[in-house]
């Protein structure tokens, strides 16, 4: 188990510096950065001498191990377009991504593997040809298509909920959340589904597809034929078993929902790391699309990380490998 961590920890440690690298590549390649705090007018003189305070003019190697080092500890400079810290404008505004991608992640698993287990289990039924015909619109529909629909019906002609902003917020240690307020629930309501839509019709289609597979097994009927009830085989030996790979999509689709909430916040304005990484793009601000592109890399690597030894719990199989030498 411990040789299995530290080869996981170490490909991760490889993942995490080629992704550092891509975002160094970007102050070398995308504008640059004296302009940006100097403005056009700069002279020379000037510009070789915030380049050298920067330390712009050492070498190569010499700017990627600085910028290494300084991510390792958070740090990635300053914002051009705001002046202010990275690292300040981060912590501001990941407690709003990581809410949003929270919620949706719950409601798309609360919702979407019972809708995956009765479509497996009731595969002729009009409910499930229903669930069906509606996953196929989930994946099909694009989300800010989805969204604009969400706040045309509800925002715009009912009125039950807000389209824009996180309501109230309540800090905690430095940490902001809605969650514990009432408008913060009435405002993340329409993203948090909008965000939800695709991950649940993908969790309960493969619900569905891997439920089908294990009750096909023979185990199953091996379970069958010693007189357990449909209860006990489905719910204590069949999705047990489906949950295995399902769980795996589900933690790389969390690192997708905080990844790509992109265009969830921009149709709702919603004030996370999306927002903010449209608007540095917008703006060419390069410290804040690294600290993103770092970021994101980072979640993927500890979600990867948490999956990979989730398995064990799962699923025995891993162990006795494990224990056998194989």
């Amino acid at each position: 188990m411990l040789a299995f961590i530290l080869r996981r920890l170490g490909q991760a440690m490889l993942v995490m510096v080629a992704v550092a690298f891509v975002s160094f590549m970007l102050f070398q390649y995308v504008g640059d950065p004296i302009i940006f705090l100097l403005g056009q007018d700069a002279t020379p003189e000037q510009v070789a001498e915030m380049r050298a305070a920067l330390g712009l003019d050492q070498p190569f190697v010499i700017q990627f191990w600085h910028f290494l080092s300084n991510a390792a500890q958070g740090q990635f400079g300053i914002s051009l377009r705001q002046g202010v810290p990275v690292s300040q404008l981060i912590a501001e505004r990941f407690p709003a991504t990581l809410e949003l991608a929270l919620v949706a992640a719950f409601m798309a698993l609360v919702v979407g593997i019972p809708m995956g287990v009765y479509a497996a289990l009731r595969r002729g039924s009009f409910l499930s040809q229903v669930f069906m015909t509606v996953s196929l619109l989930g994946v099909s529909l694009p989300t800010f298509l989805i969204g604009i629909l969400l706040i045309l019906v509800f925002a715009v002609q009912l009125g039950w909920f807000p389209s824009f902003g996180r309501g109230e917020v309540v800090n905690i240690g430095g940490w902001t959340t809605g969650l514990l307020t009432a408008k913060g629930w009435h405002h993340i309501t329409l993203p948090a589904v909008t965000l939800a839509i695709f991950q649940l019709t993908l969790i309960m289609r493969l619900v569905r597809a891997e439920m089908l597979e294990v009750l096909r097994t023979d185990y199953i009927k091996f379970a069958r034929a010693r007189g357990l009830s449909d209860r006990a085989v489905h719910f204590g030996h069949a999705l047990k078993n489906t949950l295995v790979p399902v769980m795996t999509i589900t933690g790389l689709q969390l690192g997708g929902l905080i990844a790509f909430a992109i265009i969830t916040e921009t149709v709702f304005q919603w004030p996370g790391m999306g927002l903010l990484f449209i608007q540095a793009v917008t703006f060419a601000d390069i410290p804040v699309m690294a600290a993103y592109l770092c970021l994101i890399a980072l979640i993927f690597v500890v979600i990867n990380l948490i999956v990979d030894l989730l398995y064990f719990a799962v699923d025995p199989r891993l162990r006795l490998d494990k224990a056998s030498g194989h």
